[in-house]
């Protein structure tokens, strides 16, 4: 009985909560670009929870490419792929993982559900912990070798070559780990760099990594350990912020604060600036906040959790403060409201049509706190002299199918050394790659 019934409740739980918050009274495309617009805030009492169920992709089954492009899987099969990395080479390595144990995370009833939509939305599975290494050595666009080549790691989501060294970000260290052109594993064991933010709340796991142009530093996301502070500001030392890592020693600072969950990290070719998406905070209606990407500039503040948008206080976090509110900078391009963009690529090839070149490629995770659901897809944003110049274009849509399930989820995206587009789907669990299509 007991079988029975805790599936039925939960079920019950979960549908309860659909029906609770607010609808959106805006497109999500009024929340996107550089002047987006912000509606009041609209808290309620129980979060809108609107969520598209993972079942993922029917045999044969492809997302939805732009006019002018073709998409095809490249690699099936996988367990929860989450980030890409492109090896001189031409290998791709895959960070096939997933949320770490994390005993300290809020349990009753508001961690039960919690843990439900979790698992409706494709993120209730174990992590392997682990990177795969592809290769497509015949160049007909289908990886024919997949190799384990790393294993035993915790968490690990970023991934820099530096020389002869590979830099993996683990949810609580970077490791350094031995790298030779060419080899598909590595054994020696990883030696840490340094530490990053975790413990027994590790809100936002993911940690990101890349490296600056001349091979000196690490940049490190970090995202906070709750929505808005309502963990206490003591548990966000170090956390909502990017972290400079210098490799010759170790030694770590703030690079950038306020960042409520950055994850993307990418350096602009035009201006040579480091870029980054960003999720914003929830449960203040389905219109905010958007979620953005920005150039990150040293020693800037960004408002969380204090602000949003520049200096839009939020009403919620205590203690208030002001002085920062008023240092807060607003971001360059929001993303739309609730679409979880992680994934940021500058397209700098040439195999894509032309109107591709320059600007930055999305991966929009999705939403579970908007109604009706926003992200879902990948976008591009067209860039002239270092900045966004237009408006959001699809790239590639169909990810939730016509009853409102997730056939998948696009997370990370990374651009292949033949000049293709590679899309991360950790619920379809397949690398995608977006080509142009044949004439």
């Amino acid at each position: 009985m007991r079988a029975i019934v805790l599936p039925l409740l939960a079920g019950l739980s979960v549908l309860a909560l659909a029906g609770c918050g607010d609808k959106a009274t805006l497109p999500v495309e009024a929340g996107m670009g550089a002047d987006p617009k912000l509606p009041a805030p609209n808290p309620t009492l129980l979060p809108t929870v609107k969520i598209a169920t993972a079942t993922g992709w029917a045999k044969g089954a492809t997302p939805v490419a732009a006019r002018g492009l073709a998409v095809k899987a490249f690699a099936e099969g996988l367990d929860h792929p989450r980030w890409l990395y492109v090896l001189p080479n031409g290998d791709v390595l895959i960070a096939e993982t997933n949320t770490p144990p994390q005993p300290g995370e809020a349990g009753g009833i508001k961690g039960w559900i919690a843990s439900i939509i979790m698992k409706r939305a494709g993120a209730g599975v174990p992590s392997a912990n682990r990177i795969t290494l592809l290769r497509d050595a015949d160049g007909d666009g289908v990886a024919e070798t997949r190799e384990i080549f790393l294993q035993g790691l915790n968490s690990p989501f970023g991934m820099a070559l530096v020389g002869d060294n590979l830099y993996v970000a683990n949810t609580g260290a970077v490791v350094r780990f031995p790298y030779k052109t060419g080899e598909t594993h590595i054994a020696e064991p990883g030696t840490k760099i340094a530490d990053l933010p975790d413990g027994p709340i590790n809100h936002h796991w993911t940690k990101n990594i890349i490296a600056s142009p001349d091979g000196k530093y690490l940049y490190a996301t970090v995202g906070s350990n709750s929505n808005v502070g309502e963990n206490g500001l003591a548990a966000e030392e170090g956390r909502a912020a990017i972290h400079e890592i210098d490799l010759a020693t170790g030694s770590s600072r703030i690079f950038a604060s306020g960042l409520r969950n950055p994850n993307g990290l990418a350096w602009q070719p035009k201006s040579g600036a480091l870029w980054t998406t960003v999720n914003e905070r929830d449960e203040i209606g389905s219109d905010l906040v958007p979620d953005y990407m920005t150039s990150v500039k040293d020693g800037a503040f960004y408002g969380w959790p204090f602000s949003y948008y520049g200096q839009h206080v939020d009403v919620r976090v205590t203690p208030q403060n002001p002085d920062l509110v008023a240092k807060a900078i607003v971001p360059d391009y929001a993303l739309g409201p609730h679409t979880a963009s992680l994934g940021l690529a500058f397209y700098e090839a040439s195999l894509l049509p032309a109107k591709y070149s320059g600007g930055a490629f999305i991966g929009q995770h999705g939403s579970w706190n908007r109604n009706p659901l926003s992200g879902y897809k990948v976008i591009f944003v067209p860039f002239a002299d270092g900045m966004p110049s237009g408006a959001a274009e699809d790239v590639l849509t169909g990810f939730v199918n016509a009853d409102g399930e997730a056939q998948g989820r696009p997370v990370g995206v990374v651009v292949d050394k033949a000049g293709a587009l590679l899309v991360a789907d950790d619920v379809g669990n397949i690398i995608w790659r977006v080509t142009p299509a044949a004439n």
